[in-house]
């Protein structure tokens, strides 16, 4: 969203965009890893990385995709490692916090370009993304990459516990702490455990980023808005 490209920089068509992300992908395994010194087959970080992106913005089980691959979780741990180092995935820890609950421990797993994550999944045009199942959480990770990028500053995690209270990115800086949802629709609804969360970590204040117009409140302290109005009217302090 900020920071784009030119425009003479941009793809003049969807197949000129796929060519592209497509040999970035193989230049990146095929040349870019060896040259770090890493020797990994290829073909078979390849399809980690498939892997990941059908499993963007849900719980990451490493013996599953261990499983998967026929390799161990600790070999899992360490490729995924390497895709995190490289800045092709992001590992959102959960949010540790003094409750009497029983907390999600494990981490989400995103792909953090949502252009490489279409690449990856064979989403070819717009019109392919709207149908897909994994439309949500496409929003979900750009919408997530943004603010991370600009609140670099800022701790980030999702809070998730066994009773179903959940928050897609919770943000903190010393004692401030901020909830965050993220809907595609351009009419929000959120769930019951969106507000048992913000009344387990007793939250003043809570954002739902939808593709809206405007932004409006729902409630106190609890608003529904565009992705580029939060960034930038939050308040920082």
């Amino acid at each position: 969203l900020r920071g784009g490209f030119p425009r003479s920089f941009l793809a003049k068509n969807d197949n000129l965009s796929n060519k592209w992300r497509s040999n970035f992908e193989r230049t990146f395994l095929e040349r870019d890893i060896p040259q770090l010194g890493i020797h990994i087959p290829a073909e078979t970080l390849r399809r980690l990385w498939k892997m990941c992106a059908h499993n963007h913005g849900q719980i990451l089980n490493y013996s599953s995709l261990g499983k998967s691959l026929g390799l161990s979780h600790t070999t899992i741990h360490s490729y995924l490692d390497l895709l995190s180092q490289t800045f092709m995935l992001r590992i959102l820890p959960p949010l540790e916090a003094n409750l009497k609950k029983r907390l999600v421990k494990s981490p989400k797993i995103f792909i953090r370009d949502s252009g490489i994550l279409h690449s990856l999944l064979e989403i070819d045009s717009f019109d392919d993304l709207l149908g897909h199942p994994n439309y949500g959480a496409s929003w979900e990770g750009m919408a997530m990459e943004n603010i991370i990028s600009e609140f670099s500053d800022w701790n980030e995690a999702f809070f998730r516990t066994s009773g179903g209270a959940e928050l897609d990115l919770v943000i903190s800086r010393g004692r401030k702490r901020v909830g965050i949802e993220f809907k595609a629709s351009p009419a929000p609804k959120v769930s019951r455990g969106f507000w048992n969360a913000i009344s387990d970590l007793q939250l003043q204040e809570a954002w739902i980023i939808a593709q809206v117009d405007e932004a409006y409140p729902i409630k106190k302290n609890v608003i529904v808005s565009p992705l580029e109005n939060f960034l930038n009217n939050f308040a920082r302090t």
